[in-house]
């Protein structure tokens, strides 16, 4: 037992944790819609919970609880991730964030325009937005299988792209998928938003007020028509991100504390143990922001239950003939498949040739870089989670659900292939990419 605690805590610490286990939820799922098992699946997923009080509650199925509930905990940690970037990361400024933001935009542009193409005037458009977002879970993963032979300018460089194409999807999900508004609950919504503002403005530095209030902004958020997801993201950009006690302070009361634990074996000395532990667990608190302490805890569940559970939930398409050969002979599945495989590296590659060309003339770049350059932008043709969220806001048809997944599984499964073969070729020589020749500093 504990030999097997000991390989399971090895494998969670691993970079490439959350792809595997992406990728076992959604095999499973498959397995499970096409086998006997499949009517179990659809009862389960079906199932309604409802959470309230009398003529005061919410009716959902686990489907739903899954996408508008547990999901809104996702857009919670990309709305942490997104925040901090802007404040300490590659987005704080102009010059380190003009080359990642300018391919994102490229990036969730070209996918949209295809997609356009393949679907326009017909029923499919309103899943325009469904090639336009990168899984970062996956693209991390796959880094992570090829390792150190990937500089850690590219890492920075591919996250942040993916960071910016969530903050696309959030602000898409925001204004084009509501459809109907009720203002009252929208009121409430609103009146919360202000309440976390005074948090904030006041410095409070306790996760547990933001926290009560951000749940009655999402049931108001839920209540009015507005995708719920969207107050995960205000509740996020409302915590605090930086620390309540100065470095100095948190230096001596963590002395204070070392102090006290090494006179914990001095029986004499009483309630020196308690006041030890009191003083440490004080010190680690506050050297972490709500912040950062928030994006802390939820990094786990978010990423190794409610992404699988998500993947598991959504990704169990029934391979029935008859759907697969319509599938492939429809719009909104090629229009899927070309945004997402061909639409996603050309938009990237477009945006930093641009930039190269007529903004940055004296910046190097060579072959190796472009070759690095090409295999990241195909990755990012992987867009499984919030491609399957998008389209589970665009339609109602669940035949036409199954057909733009189909769509999605195909190109996320090439992208991820070819982006790994390409990385792989384009690194043999290491030497010739660790120097950062396009003005990223590592």
């Amino acid at each position: 037992m504990n030999k097997l605690s000991q390989i399971l805590s090895s494998f969670f610490k691993k970079d490439s944790a959350t792809g595997i286990l992406l990728i076992c939820a959604t095999v499973l799922a498959l397995i499970v819609a096409n086998t006997p098992l499949s009517s179990f699946y659809q009862m389960m997923m079906h199932l309604k919970f409802s959470l309230g009080f009398d003529n005061l509650f919410i009716s959902k199925s686990l489907h739903h609880w899954v996408n508008d509930g547990l999901m809104a905990l996702f857009f919670l940690l990309v709305g942490l991730e997104i925040k901090s970037e802007l404040k300490f990361g590659r987005l704080r400024s102009f010059k380190s964030a003009v080359f990642p933001v300018v391919a994102a935009i490229s990036g969730a542009v070209f996918p949209a325009l295809i997609f356009f193409a393949f679907n326009s005037g017909t029923k499919y458009i309103d899943g325009w937005a469904i090639p336009m977002a990168t899984d970062i879970a996956f693209v991390i993963g796959i880094l992570a299988i090829l390792g150190p032979r990937i500089p850690s300018w590219a890492k920075v460089f591919i996250t942040t792209i993916a960071v910016v194409d969530d903050l696309i999807a959030v602000l898409v999900i925001a204004f084009f998928y509501t459809d109907q508004i009720y203002w009252p609950s929208l009121g409430i919504a609103l009146g919360c938003t202000v309440v976390l503002l005074i948090f904030n403005y006041r410095k409070v530095n306790g996760l547990t007020p933001y926290l009560f209030v951000g749940f009655i902004l999402w049931w108001a958020v839920l209540s009015s028509g507005i995708h719920a997801t969207i107050a995960g993201v205000i509740l996020a950009f409302t915590i605090p991100l930086n620390r309540e006690w100065e470095l100095d302070k948190i230096k001596n009361f963590a002395k204070r504390g070392f102090k006290l634990f090494l006179n914990a074996k001095d029986v004499s000395l009483e309630g020196t143990s308690s006041q030890a532990h009191y003083f440490l667990e004080k010190t680690q608190r506050e050297m972490e922001s709500p912040l950062k302490r928030l994006e802390r805890k939820l990094h786990g569940p978010v990423y190794f239950f409610i992404m699988p559970l998500f993947a598991f939930v959504n990704a169990g398409i029934l391979f029935d003939s008859e759907i697969l050969s319509e599938a492939l002979h429809i719009s909104i599945t090629w229009g899927t498949i070309f945004g997402l495989l061909i639409g996603k590296p050309v938009g990237i590659l477009f945006g930093i040739w641009i930039l190269l060309k007529f903004f940055y003339k004296e910046m190097p770049s060579s072959k190796e870089v472009w070759k690095l350059f090409f295999g990241m932008s195909l990755l990012c043709g992987i867009g499984f989670t919030m491609s399957l969220f998008i389209v589970n806001l665009s339609f109602d048809d669940n035949l036409i659900k199954e057909e733009a997944k189909m769509g999605i599984l195909i190109a996320s499964l090439v992208s991820g292939v070819l982006g790994y073969y390409v990385l792989r070729y384009a690194t043999r020589f290491p030497n010739s990419i660790t120097v950062d020749k396009t003005g990223m500093k590592p």
